[in-house]
């Protein structure tokens, strides 16, 4: 192994021992807490930077993230020589924020009032001022890209026989490259979303201010696929949170939003018949983003 790029991918897919007894189907955890850069997000920042490495020369790249896809981009542009700049909602934790600067990225905060939209505004005048490449992952489609030739490959050769995947929805690359693979290869597969209460834009519902970071971005990505979505179940921060501590006495060390997978798998029973399915989701990132959070609260 040359590049620590190289570690990227090839998580392992874990049964929830716990969770399957209890709610009487066979449920699955995609641990992409163990990337190298510590998140799901390392996947599309190495295919964002390699697919726009093959077109026109730029100064750099900048990108727009709540947090993770920085981390993932600052790594492996460091890895691969590349200057970055990263616009962020300043109400992204510490946490995030030192692990991209300590990778040598230059961070640029914006208003946490504007969200999302705030940093992606500040990229498109960062892009345009210094002829930085401008990655925009909710546009672009290396993002799902990334997914479906990795993420979903990986967890249908260990499981071939998949009932239903669910995942929280960020950018919308994860859900749409995993489920459209495992789509092809089972039809009748059922996919599911998940989005925070406090902005469930996807469900028609207004924005707001939310705790689960990485998702709910406050607009419907481009990239995102709705059309292979059964439903986008809307959970709460507070319950999302409290699911990630749970899951903690299990030994998964894991994130807000994977907390907000297993809190829409609980709605799921609620809501279906699920005895003796198979349960795919993600663990998307490492609870080691949150300790300056509420999640390390008592």
């Amino acid at each position: 192994m040359s590049s620590i790029i190289e570690l990227i991918g090839n998580t392992p897919l874990v049964k929830l021992e716990k969770i399957s007894q209890e709610l009487e189907c066979e449920v699955f955890a995609k641990c992409e807490f163990l990337n190298p850069g510590g998140s799901i997000k390392d996947r599309i920042a190495l295919f964002m930077v390699k697919d726009a490495l093959k077109e026109k020369e730029f100064n750099g790249i900048v990108e727009p993230t709540s947090g993770n896809t920085g981390i993932g981009l600052a790594l492996v542009c460091a890895a691969l020589n590349i200057p970055l700049i990263i616009t962020m909602p300043e109400s992204m934790s510490r946490e995030r924020r030192a692990t991209i600067k300590h990778f040598g990225a230059k961070l640029v905060l914006t208003p946490a009032k504007e969200g999302m939209e705030g940093a992606i505004n500040e990229a498109i005048k960062i892009s345009k001022l210094e002829r930085y490449r401008l990655l925009n992952q909710f546009e672009n489609p290396s993002n799902p890209k990334a997914h479906y030739q990795t993420t979903a490959v990986e967890i249908f050769n260990k499981i071939k026989n998949i009932d239903i995947f669910l995942t929280a929805i960020g950018t919308g690359g994860t859900i749409t490259g995993v489920g459209r693979f495992l789509k092809e290869q089972n039809p009748n597969i059922e996919i599911f979303g998940v989005e925070p209460c406090e902005s469930a834009v996807i469900n028609k519902k207004p924005k707001g201010a939310h705790k689960i970071e990485g998702i709910g971005a406050g607009f419907i990505p481009k990239i995102l696929d709705l059309s292979l979505i059964k439903k986008v179940f809307e959970v709460s921060s507070n319950d999302s949170i409290k699911r990630a501590k749970e899951i903690a006495k299990e030994g998964f060390f894991v994130g807000i939003s994977s907390g907000a997978n297993l809190e829409a798998i609980y709605k799921l029973v609620k809501a279906q018949n699920i005895k003796g399915k198979k349960i795919a989701t993600i663990f998307q990132d490492s609870a080691s983003r949150y300790l300056s959070t509420e999640l390390f609260r008592e």
